[in-house]
């Protein structure tokens, strides 16, 4: 089996067929991911030497990253011993994904297209996340798709999610049309890598876009309860939408300190506030990135660009961290 090396020095071996990420997985080594399809690019790494042979499409690459070496981890199998260029998440321990049995507590209409979702655990399961991380949702007739927890875990084992429609959407149609409290699913979760690090003395921004804004949400509701001595030196969160029909919660009710910019990208005469896209009225806020950590949530293009443009403007690479939003590809 060909042995796969890590920049920080960490070792691995990959069974054939097996993909990278799968195989650090089953090395109990953590490397960053969301999707899990190759249409985002959160578990993105660079090929320093060796052979890789694609198991399916990298749709969240561009040409040039390709060009340039880049691979997907988790569509990516290994054809000799490797050499890349990514590290893990070192001494952090993801919680355990497990299937589990939930119920509808309460859904409601926060906007046109979005809905609050609020599901019930069993009593005695054992069910942690990190707030940030996503969850399936198993539904009727066994359709599963993704959805990032919108609250800190909480003592009454409830959990939120916030899902917007999609035209056409088999799941869709059926949160919008059939849902009812106390109806019967299962979820499978924790999922993805997505979650706050280091934080003491930190300036934190947090960009979203649309129901990008659910993770986000999860995140600032654990910064409220870190102790004083974990509490990051400044916290900023750019919500983006087209109207304001999509600022669709009260964000500024949320406990804790920090400075909310709704951006709307299609503002009429009468919007007062910044009007463009989250990344750029982040860049004409913000001087100077070095000592910036950016999490950033939601569409993929949003997701792209800001990491690229950012990038550009000084922000340190290793401090931006995203999850990107990709439609399903049976919908």
């Amino acid at each position: 089996m060909p042995d796969i090396s890590l920049s920080n020095g960490k070792k691995f071996m990959a069974a054939s067929g097996s993909s990278i990420l799968d195989a650090a997985t089953q090395a109990q080594v953590a490397l960053p991911y969301s999707c899990k399809s190759g249409r985002c690019s959160s578990c993105k790494c660079k090929v320093v030497s060796g052979e890789t042979l694609a198991l399916t499409a990298e749709l969240g690459l561009t040409q040039e990253e390709r060009e340039q070496g880049w691979i997907l981890s988790c569509v990516r199998s290994a054809q000799t011993d490797l050499v890349l260029e990514v590290d893990d998440l070192g001494s952090v321990e993801l919680p355990p994904t497990k299937t589990s049995p939930c119920r509808i507590s309460h859904i409601e209409r926060l906007a046109p297209d979005v809905v609050r979702v609020i599901l019930r655990l069993p009593p005695a399961a054992m069910f942690t996340f990190l707030p940030g991380q996503y969850i399936d949702v198993i539904g009727p007739n066994g359709v599963r798709r993704s959805y990032s927890l919108a609250n800190a875990p909480a003592t009454d084992k409830t959990l939120e999610l916030h899902i917007r429609a999609v035209k056409g959407g088999v799941m869709s149609d059926y949160w919008f049309n059939q849902a009812k409290e106390n109806d019967l699913l299962r979820l499978n979760g924790p999922l993805g890598t997505f979650f706050l690090r280091e934080t003491s003395g930190q300036d934190l921004v947090f960009l979203a876009t649309g129901t990008g804004i659910a993770p986000v949400k999860a995140m600032l509701e654990a910064l409220a309860a870190l102790p004083q001595d974990q509490q990051p030196a400044s916290v900023t969160v750019l919500w983006g939408g087209r109207t304001p029909a999509d600022i669709y919660i009260d964000l500024p009710s949320l406990p804790g300190h920090y400075q909310f910019v709704p951006v709307l990208s299609r503002a009429d005469e009468d919007w007062a506030g910044a009007k463009g896209y989250v990344h750029e009225v982040l860049l004409q806020r913000a001087a100077d990135l070095s000592h910036t950590t950016v999490y950033a949530c939601g569409s993929d293009a949003m997701i792209h660009s800001a990491r690229k443009v950012l990038v550009a403007a000084g922000l340190p690479a290793r401090q931006f961290y995203a999850d990107a939003f990709v439609s399903s590809g049976n919908i």
